[in-house]
């Protein structure tokens, strides 16, 4: 019998679901090629992450499990964009289906930029619904970044495009919402509705900050997108403020500002 090549080999596992997998790892189980123990290991490693990715996915439906039985529709809340200088903070609300599998979804802050797109487009395909809130750097001035966070998530409730009867939120409890909620502390790594909530409220909000460095490209806000860097801090200093920075917010790093121009 004439032995496949490895290349073949790996084009079957590449063609074959990974369920599937536990047969090709026996067939190849006595194959004494190099090569092909090394592809082999490769493949059982990738069965290895996966399954211990599905058993942290688990852990983070925790709370939907726990309510699952007693609200049909149930949301996560998040917000993005709180301490920035400039720029509003933006809220999101995410529904997911029951069982829902979105693999690496995870608190915002733990994920890379180029995975939160990636699992920015997964929830949109695979939730039952989402919606996003903002408030703006002039409503933050005028009401306080607090309230302009609970005005954003009300929004972002209002934009869903089902009525949830259960919100799970990151820590807060939102005044102007009569819906029964939950408060979880760093909920955003505890539950994937959350989570997914935090993936797209992050993702949206930088997506506007990076259209408005176009606007006002002194301030480099596609970098750091609004938060007080060093270089925003020294910008800030020799242009002073734009239009979406929080004025409230200025108090104490303009107090030294020198124009150079």
């Amino acid at each position: 019998m004439i032995k496949k090549n490895i290349t073949d080999i790996k084009n079957e596992f590449a063609n074959t679901s990974m369920e599937n997998w536990e047969l090709l790892f026996q067939e190849y189980a006595e194959d004494a090629r190099s090569g092909v123990r090394k592809l082999v290991a490769s493949y059982q490693k990738k069965v290895q992450a996966y399954e211990k990715e599905q058993a942290r996915l688990e852990g983070m439906r925790e709370f939907e499990h726990k309510y699952g039985n007693d609200y049909f529709c149930i949301c996560g809340i998040d917000e993005a964009g709180r301490g920035p200088l400039a720029g509003p903070v933006v809220a999101g609300a995410v529904v997911l289906p029951a069982g829902c599998e979105i693999l690496h979804l995870n608190d915002s802050k733990k994920v890379s930029p180029k995975r939160r797109e990636e699992l920015y487009e997964e929830i949109k395909e695979k939730a039952v619904s989402f919606g996003i809130g903002m408030s703006s750097p002039a409503r933050i001035d005028e009401i306080n970044i607090l309230q302009a966070t609970y005005e954003a998530m009300v929004h972002a409730v209002e934009d869903l495009g089902v009525v949830p009867d259960l919100l799970l939120n990151d820590a807060v409890t939102i005044p102007q919402i009569q819906i029964k909620q939950v408060g979880i502390i760093k909920g955003d790594a505890r539950s994937v509705s959350i989570a997914a909530a935090s993936i797209m409220a992050k993702v949206t909000r930088d997506r506007l900050m990076t259209e408005y460095a176009e606007w006002y490209p002194e301030y480099g806000f596609e970098a750091h997108k609004g938060y007080g860097s060093a270089a925003h801090i020294e910008a800030l200093k020799k242009f002073g403020p734009c239009p979406i920075h929080r004025a409230t917010f200025m108090k104490n790093i303009l107090s030294d500002r020198k124009v150079d121009r």
